[in-house]
């Protein structure tokens, strides 16, 4: 039912229905009152005829009685008389039904119409008296009296009454035609309604369909729609606006995936923000960095957006100013572009596009640390050959034994420079990939066990336990370049008994989920918690205390990662200060 309310059709029947029968109220009421006033008129008038007609007739005859069948016939049956020759009694009453004394009683003591005795004046009086059909029920009458030999001062009168229900049976009559005719109306105005209305809404649900189909991406849709009038040209216009949509969309969506495409395809992120610093467009990269911000706990307390890049924003739709700035977020840098965005001169939003500068930083930071450190590593031998150089040249030594400490310093200071420059060009050929690796089938074991023996006698001079663990079930092979796997142990287990001072130094080897590993794990210093990061970069020495007297040159560890890596494998560090530091060794086992 509500559909149809809220249809077209529904409010043109309803609009059409309430108009009908307004009208048909309006001439019905009118007609009613007409009819009524119309039919009592005529009851009036009819008793008055009859009046008039009994009048003449009692005064031809002396005897009233004689004259009650003529009376009764022009009476008629809805009509009833009383006939009173003087004021004081009744000659005659026609009366057919109940109640007759009471009524006659009625009559004949209303004030207003025992005035028809001294008047020549017909009296006309509608009263509520018993029916004479039906006991326990009053009806209305209409009463006419009217005098009788009105020569006389007082004389007598002829009271004529009936019923108003005749006159009502009448106008109910009238009433149900009138009530008729309007139900035949309001049907012929429904057929028509539904048919005028059928007529226009056909082709307005035709393209309500069509607009459904636009809704859905079908362009294709059109409406069917060929009359002259207007909603013929309205389909017109909707089918001219499909046409029209289809081509701007394929505009905007060919717009769209170049957009798209640029974005994706860029390395640098672009955000977009309105007003409220919610984002609004954003590639991947800038998703992958804002995820990163998350997760690192980066953000604003009430933003999604580091506090550096929020007031930077901030600042920048403050002000209306284009900015161009390098931002640090949290050890990370950043160039930073921020172009605004205007919508009828008013600033909507921002394009932020970050380009990620932390590796370009550390490489510049790596680069002159590196040169740095080589020319540090390099000035301290040199300045010892030089000095001693000249001490033998200026014959400043007199002894022989003097000298030969002398060439024997100038000996080992050009080694340490000589294994310098030897490992700055093994870890350079590592990284470009030009050091080839030369895989064989080793057995594990015994491999391992003869390289940590390598270290007992260095152990036992400083007092240390040199303990070598495994947990193998059974010999095991490895394909590995055995030369660079014993130069990496190497490295790492002479780190380890160079740095403990009391305690032990631990080889441990194991299979765990399809991975060889191997531990080297000591009892020393070990390595402070922020320089963990930094322990596998060139040059790398840790904390004074901990090298103070100890001789290296800060690239082993650099060389051994390389070598780990390019066997597919991964070594990394566990260390906590004043407890000890572990390396680990991991390598995939292909069987």
């Amino acid at each position: 039912m509500n559909r149809i309310w809220n249809s077209v059709v529904g409010k043109l029947w309803g609009t059409i229905l309430l108009l009908v029968l307004f009208v048909l109220f309006i001439v019905t009421v009118l007609m009613l009152e007409f009819l009524t006033d119309f039919h009592t008129e005529q009851a009036e008038e009819s008793l008055r005829q009859e009046a008039a007609t009994i009048g003449k007739i009692v005064e031809e005859y002396n005897q009233v009685e004689d004259s009650f069948q003529i009376i009764e016939d022009i009476l008629g049956t809805e009509t009833s008389a009383l006939i009173v020759r003087d004021s004081n009694s009744v000659s005659l009453s026609v009366h057919d039904g109940l109640k007759k004394d009471v009524i006659r009683d009625k009559i004949l003591k209303d004030k207003e119409l025992t005035k028809v005795y001294t008047s020549n004046d017909t009296i006309i009086k509608k009263m509520l008296m018993p029916s004479m059909t039906e006991e326990n029920k009053m009806e209305s009458y209409i009463i006419l009296a009217s005098p009788l030999e009105s020569n006389n001062e007082i004389h007598g009168g002829v009271f004529i009454y009936q019923s108003l229900d005749v006159v009502n049976k009448t106008s109910n009559q009238t009433t149900n035609i009138v009530f008729l005719s309007g139900f035949i109306a309001l049907l012929l105005t429904t057929m028509f309604s539904f048919f005028l209305t059928s007529r226009i809404t056909s082709p307005l649900r035709s393209m309500r369909e069509a607009a459904s189909e636009l809704a859905k991406g079908n362009f294709e849709a059109k409406v069917s729609y060929h009359q002259k009038d207007e909603i013929g040209g309205l389909a017109t216009a909707f089918n001219r606006m499909g046409s029209q949509l289809k081509h701007h969309v394929e505009v905007i969506n060919q717009e769209k995936e170049q957009l798209s495409n640029i974005l994706t395809s860029m390395t640098d992120a672009v955000i977009t923000f309105n007003k409220d610093f919610n984002v609004q467009v954003s590639n991947p990269q800038a998703e992958l960095l804002m995820q990163k911000w998350h997760m690192n706990n980066e953000v604003a307390d009430n933003s999604h957006l580091p506090a550096e890049l929020y007031h930077l924003l901030d600042h920048v739709f403050h002000n209306e100013e284009e900015i161009d700035e390098e931002l640090e977020i949290k050890g990370s840098y950043f160039s930073v572009s921020i172009s605004l965005l205007y919508s009828k001169d008013m600033v909507r939003g921002a394009v932020v596009v970050l380009r990620d500068m932390t590796e370009q930083h550390q490489l510049d930071k790596m680069r002159s640390d590196f040169i740095a450190n080589v020319s540090h590593e390099l000035r301290t031998p040199i300045s010892m050959l030089q000095g001693y150089s000249e001490a033998i040249i200026d014959d400043v030594v007199t002894t022989e034994e003097d000298r030969k400490e002398m060439i024997r310093i100038i000996y080992d200071e050009s080694k340490r420079m000589g294994r310098l420059v030897t490992e700055l060009l093994d870890l350079a050929r590592l990284e470009s990939g030009y050091l080839s690796i030369f895989k064989e089938e080793v057995l594990v074991i015994p491999t391992i066990e003869r390289i940590t023996q390598k270290f007992d006698q260095i152990a036992k001079e400083k007092n240390l336990r040199l303990n070598f663990e495994q947990n193998l079930l059974e010999p095991m092979t490895l394909e590995i370049d055995e030369d660079r796997m014993e130069q990496v142990l190497t490295n790492l287990i002479d780190n380890a008994l160079r740095h403990t001072e009391k305690g032990s130094v631990t080889v441990r080897i194991s299979k765990i989920d399809h991975q060889f590993v191997m531990e080297v794990e000591d009892t020393g210093y070990g390595i402070p918690s922020e320089d963990l990061p930094y322990v596998f970069e060139r040059f790398y020495k840790g904390d004074k205390a901990r090298t103070r007297g100890k001789s290296g040159t800060g690239l082993g560890l650099a060389i051994a990662k390389n070598i780990i890596e390019r066997h597919d494998g991964n070594l990394s560090v566990e260390s906590e200060l004043g407890v000890g530091t572990k390396f680990i060794i991991r390598l995939p086992l292909t069987n």
